[in-house]
């Protein structure tokens, strides 16, 4: 059976392609967006439901949490229910929640409200993938994916500058407000154009004559392995990680362990699991999985980094930090075409993924290069490099994961990798906060062996600060400990730059490191009448 064959459209008959493509990626973008745009309305949530920063942080965990429990077991759903039944009911869940969530007058209520959205939105990115994939042929899935591409890489550029805009200019509300009217015509707009391709529905009508019972401890052992997982990376650097005086993390990490084994060993011998693991059977799927795990994490990582070094050493606000970044979008926007063009040309997805590891490398490297004096400027053409890079790899990842994929496991496999595409922006951002403050901890250690009274340097910098003091002052005490405290602000302030440029030179490193499993793929061309399996 052909590629060709087994690709039956999952649209309503007659419908071209591109509609049905135009419609399922505005729930996709709705759906990404909203992990990032909340994030910069925190402080803002916060104080107007009066509750703590550190407590406002859960209406973030709880919508990773919630995501990432369905994310999995989209496929399943898919089969149980129908994928466009599916699909449908999580936009207007979604939506319905997004609505809920702007209403909320207590953080608990939120928090609720966030499960419930994060819960809908887990199914949005899976179905919305499994409809382009169905209603594009093999040879012109690398566009479908380009498609997807602009969905899932540019809302997450686009979020903190929007969120910011919104939350500054109007209220934090709004950040859920503004999916209401989106949700309503993307549910428009599949509910007329998207359908079941055959395979799936033969698949649905089967379960069905086999009556197989639901799988229940699969699904509570993924349960406890998603939350205990999210809420580490969450509150993992709060808690000082395995350093946690009540054992918090431990716990989780031990938890999360065991519930993972356990969840691996008891679907692997299920006969209708609830999550599938056997698309990880598949050689490139998996290749694909771990490139587009880190480098989500590279992307986040890096999107936390700089925002972080810019307002904070830099004096940006949130929004004039999201301006900086705001270009990268657009540039990305502009490269996937490129993209699209080489896989329909039926170029082998292999060497455009390497080029986009690599330039992703040469984006982080070039902003740990970075210093103190420079413009704004020169922050933006790195950060454009970085998220060009990642537009470059994305589409072919894409197309590569599902080539040799058949389509009895089409779903479980696009769940999966939506879940570590997600996790991997998850990871990132804990990685770089964590890196970030073990780096400054360092360099102010390293930075601070030089400064005593007989380095002349010193002398000569705490002279100056002390007769400045001194003449605003005019108390010869006061301005010598003003000008010590000046000195160590300098420090801290350097080892504070130190360690963000520290934090992109590592995830220039680990996109180098992904250049060498890109080899051991397969050929990855997606041409008319490829067979699944081959080479």
């Amino acid at each position: 059976m052909t590629l060709a064959s087994a690709s039956l459209p999952g649209s309503r008959a007659g419908v071209n392609p591109w509609f049905v493509a135009g419609a399922v990626i505005v729930p996709t973008f709705m759906e990404v967006l909203d992990t990032t745009i909340a994030v910069v309305a925190l402080r803002y949530i916060a104080g107007g439901l009066s509750a703590t920063v550190d407590d406002g942080e859960w209406v973030i965990t709880s919508y990773l949490a919630a995501n990432a429990i369905i994310l999995p077991i989209t496929g399943w759903l898919s089969v149980r229910f129908g994928r466009r039944n599916y699909f449908l009911f999580s936009i207007l869940m979604f939506t319905v929640a997004s609505a809920l969530c702007g209403m909320a007058t207590s953080l608990n209520q939120l928090i609720l409200f966030r499960v419930i959205q994060g819960l809908a939105g887990g199914g949005l990115q899976p179905s919305s993938q499994g409809v382009l994939l169905d209603a594009f042929p093999p040879e012109k899935q690398g566009t479908a994916m380009t498609l997807f591409g602009l969905a899932a890489l540019v809302a997450p550029v686009v979020g903190p500058t929007l969120g910011g805009w919104i939350t500054d200019d109007y209220s934090w509300r709004w950040v859920f407000y503004i999916n209401v009217p989106i949700g309503l015509v993307a549910f428009a707009a599949c509910y007329a154009v998207v359908r079941d391709p055959d395979y799936l529905t033969t698949q649905r009508d089967e379960q069905r004559r086999q009556g197989a019972r639901f799988d229940s401890i699969g699904l509570s052992l993924l349960v406890i392995t998603m939350i205990c997982w999210e809420v580490t990376l969450s509150k993992g650097e709060e808690w000082d990680w395995f350093g946690d005086p009540f054992g918090r993390v431990q716990t989780l990490a031990a938890l999360f362990v065991a519930a993972l084994g356990g969840l691996i060993f008891w679907e692997l011998r299920h006969r209708n699991p609830v999550v599938n693991f056997r698309p990880l059977q598949e050689r490139n799927f998996v290749v694909c999985c771990i490139v587009i795990f880190f480098a989500y994490a590279v992307l986040y990582g890096a999107s936390t980094s700089l925002p972080g070094l810019l307002q904070s050493l830099f004096g940006y606000n949130a929004l004039d930090a999201g301006l900086v970044m705001s270009p990268a979008g657009l540039f990305a926007v502009m490269a996937m075409p490129v993209v699209a063009i080489l896989l329909r040309r039926q170029t082998d997805a292999r060497w455009v993924i390497i080029a986009g590891l690599l330039v992703m490398a040469a984006g982080n490297y070039w902003m740990s290069l970075m210093n103190l004096d420079i413009s704004p400027g020169q922050v933006v053409w790195p950060r454009v490099v970085t998220v060009a890079g990642l537009a470059i790899c994305f589409a072919p990842a894409n197309v590569a994961a599902y080539l040799y994929t058949p389509n009895a496991l089409r779903g479980a496999a696009v769940g999966l990798l939506s879940l570590l595409r997600n996790e991997g922006g998850s990871v990132g951002t804990s990685l770089s906060q964590a890196l970030h403050e073990q780096r400054e901890q360092f360099h102010s250690l390293r930075l601070g062996e030089y400064l005593d009274p007989f380095n002349p340097a010193v002398q000569s910098f705490t002279d100056q600060a002390r007769a400045m003091f001194l003449q605003q002052s005019g108390d010869p005490v006061a301005a010598q400990q003003l000008a010590l405290q000046a000195l160590d602000n300098v420090r801290e302030q350097q080892a504070s730059a130190l360690a963000y440029f520290d934090c992109f030179w590592v995830f220039a490193m680990i996109m180098l490191a992904l250049v060498p499993l890109v080899l051991l793929m397969k050929r990855s061309v997606a041409e008319r009448g490829a067979r699944i399996g081959g080479e």
